[in-house]
């Protein structure tokens, strides 16, 4: 008489310890990267922590970076349930942030020349010239800079002009804003609801609801004006919508168009503010980068193809500042499907904080895993090039679009940047001081002296 085997039973779940009614709440709002770290070291690929009495399963390291790149990843893991309240919140029925499969392809064609790097083809050296007059502003000799509210008018100063045609830099604080109660209210729900009746936040979201019908008003004037070469993000926007109103109705218009701003705001202002902390805190970087900034500008127009070949010692500190202080430090999914993770079941209904940057911090993925070290990023090293060890822009279908476009504007004003002044950190011997909201990055405190001009 034969026997069937035994199905082993799924592994049970490990539980991190946490604090009555807030669970791990303070954890994840003081360090989450530490925490995702420590998670990891301790309880392997998975464990369960919990948020106001809210259970949540925690995901980390290359296993969790691969899963959102699977098949298993894109069947069984969705987006909209975290981000159904920002939907709300503006009247609109999906985003590119909120939707997956075919509805979320379906967005990306329409948006993906904008983002990408071909929208500013030929333009590299316009975009050098708007850098010039958007740095005159703040950098000047003797000046002590806020860096980081410095790079938030460099971004809106230099993705206006390229992506939308329009530079809101009296928006800034209002996007800020907006981004912050959003977050932390309607996505990581680390803030109960009744904040949203806070009147910073109702005259915030008023404001980017007035720039993003400003935005859809003078775009409507240009559809069918401007060729087809010459077509910006906001452009092919409205014409997807003129073309057909069900594939981007027109409440979900605001969300769209002020969509580049919201998503590169704080982005690119934390990575290039981190970029230059690090750069002026390791002084022989600093003489390398100059050296090639200088070779670059020397020699003329900017070489599109080569420009990051051209810049292997910034684009390495680059990618390091962004390796060690990322910003998107999690994505939060629902499951729709049961599925098997390293042995564990995870169940239909389940949501996850899927944490894809803990191997940067690990050292059997970057030896000596602290040490800012720009020499990883070149062959033969290629540290990041490890399967599910890099993971600065995202992982998987929601990878971020404008990762192409993000690359060039990082590099271009980082490098003219280091071109033009003469830095130093204010005081010189500060240290990084960090903040969690909206997004992680250097506190608004931090500065950099303009000892004067380079060129």
């Amino acid at each position: 008489m034969s026997t069937a085997p035994a199905i082993p039973a799924p592994r049970a779940i490990p539980k991190v310890p946490g604090l009555p009614l807030v669970g791990n709440l303070f954890s994840l709002t003081s360090d989450p990267v530490r925490f995702f770290v420590d998670c990891y070291r301790k309880y392997g690929p998975l464990c369960e922590m919990r948020v106001l009495n809210q259970r949540y399963l925690l995901l980390g390291g290359v296993e969790a970076a691969n899963l959102l790149g699977s098949r298993t990843g894109k069947d069984c893991l969705r987006s909209r349930q975290f981000w159904e309240g920002l939907l709300h919140e503006y009247g609109a029925q999906r985003a590119l942030v909120s939707e997956d499969g075919e509805s979320h392809k379906q967005l990306r064609d329409i948006m993906r020349r904008g983002y990408s790097k071909e929208s500013v083809k030929g333009r590299y050296d316009e975009l050098v010239r708007i850098l010039d007059r958007v740095y005159g502003r703040d950098w000047q000799p003797g000046a002590r800079v806020p860096v980081v509210q410095a790079m938030q008018y460099m971004a809106v100063g230099t993705l206006g002009p390229l992506l939308t045609g329009a530079t809101p830099v009296e928006y800034i604080r209002d996007i800020r804003t907006a981004i912050l109660y959003i977050l932390n209210v309607l996505v990581t729900r680390q803030r109960p609801r009744f904040y949203l009746w806070a009147p910073e936040y109702r005259r915030a979201k008023a404001r980017v609801v007035e720039l993003g019908q400003q935005m859809i008003a003078d775009a409507r004037q240009r559809v069918g004006k401007v060729p087809d070469g010459q077509m910006n993000l906001i452009d092919d926007i409205m014409a997807a919508h003129a073309a057909d109103p069900a594939v981007l109705p027109v409440n979900d218009l605001i969300v769209a168009v002020t969509g580049p701003y919201v998503a590169g705001l704080d982005t690119v202002a934390n990575t290039t503010a981190v970029t230059i902390y690090m750069v002026l805190k390791h002084p022989e970087v600093l003489a390398r980068i100059q050296r090639e900034v200088d070779a670059l500008f020397a020699a003329g127009p900017i070489d599109e193809d080569n420009l990051l070949k051209n810049l292997p010692v910034l684009n390495g500190a680059i990618l390091e500042s962004m390796r060690l202080y990322p910003i998107a430090v999690a994505q939060i999914r629902t499951v729709v499907q049961d599925f098997e993770f390293e042995g564990y079941r995870i169940r239909k209904g389940d949501m996850l904080y899927v944490s894809a940057v803990v191997p940067h911090f690990l050292d059997e993925y970057y030896p000596d895993a602290k040490k800012f070290d720009v020499e990883r990023y070149e062959k033969p090293r290629a540290e990041h090039m490890q399967p599910g060890a890099f993971s600065a822009y995202g992982r998987g279908p929601h990878t971020c679009l404008g990762k192409s476009l993000a690359e060039v504007q990082l590099a271009l004003s980082m490098a003219r940047l280091f071109y033009k002044y003469d830095l130093e950190l204010d005081p010189p011997d500060y240290r990084l001081k960090t903040k969690m909201a909206p997004t992680p990055g250097p506190a608004m405190s931090f500065k950099v002296r303009v000892k004067g001009l380079r060129h």
